[in-house]
């Protein structure tokens, strides 16, 4: 897909991994919606930050959690630029607990943002892909996702969740050359990880993460950016996390 002229609309775009991929799909061309919860000057600043690359970028105030919200941010993007040809659901947090730590509303809510909100920004933006006959859908699972994760589990379950969704869907939505596709990072030096104690972050790097370095918002971006173009890619999950997910103990 050449993104020159195309709209991308950014859920979580504001910050981290978000933010990255909302300037990085800029670079390539796309105007830029960016929908997020937190409308403040980091918002502000990626606004722009797009803008000064000569793109078109759009805030839209949204809480995935709540199913109207996720819509509305698709029909907005769809009225100020003219179209969403793609999506890339970014938006979501931790969920810290095991199963008798996690509260019952935690529990819900994080299905909500990292589940629930897929299947309401697709069925609004699909069928703007089919006008086209051209769309790219990126999910965001996590390596808690493919591995059992203590202290997680409501985290881990959901980003579980998202692969075979994604393969699903882009099964479902090959033959209208909408492709959906899903990335899986590991520990990257963004928000989520700012309660880890500097012990925590030297047993990470010196002993879970092969490449002995934590990844950066930008190493995730570039990675959605090229699913976002190559025009083979279907159904597939890839994973950004240094080699962490690779190791057996």
């Amino acid at each position: 897909m050449d993104l020159n002229g195309k709209a991308a609309l950014v859920t979580g775009g504001a910050r981290g991994i978000g933010a990255a991929t909302a300037l990085e799909l800029a670079r390539q061309g796309a105007d830029i919606a960016i929908c997020d919860c937190h409308m403040d000057e980091k918002a502000l600043a990626v606004k722009a930050e797009v803008e000064a690359l000569g793109r078109r970028c759009l805030l839209v105030p949204a809480d995935m959690s709540k199913p109207e919200h996720a819509t509305r941010c698709v029909q907005e993007t769809a009225s100020g630029l003219g179209g969403v040809d793609v999506l890339v659901h970014c938006a979501g947090g931790g969920v810290p607990g095991g199963l008798l730590q996690v509260t019952p509303e935690a529990w819900y809510e994080a299905f909500a943002v990292h589940v629930h909100a897929i299947f309401h920004l697709c069925r609004a933006a699909v069928p703007l892909m089919r006008r086209k006959r051209e769309g790219a859908i990126i999910l965001i699972s996590s390596v808690a996702g493919m591995r059992g994760c203590l202290g997680a589990m409501a985290y881990g379950v959901v980003k579980g969740a998202v692969i075979p969704f994604t393969r699903t869907l882009a099964r479902e939505l090959a033959d209208e050359n909408i492709r959906v596709n899903c990335v899986s990072p590991g520990i990257i030096r963004t928000q989520f990880q700012d309660h880890l104690t500097p012990e925590q972050v030297k047993n990470n790097i010196e002993n879970r993460i092969p490449l002995h370095r934590e990844g950066q918002p930008a190493d995730v971006a570039r990675v959605i950016a090229l699913l976002v173009t190559n025009e083979f890619i279907t159904g597939e999950s890839i994973t950004v996390d240094g080699g962490m997910a690779m190791r057996i103990a």
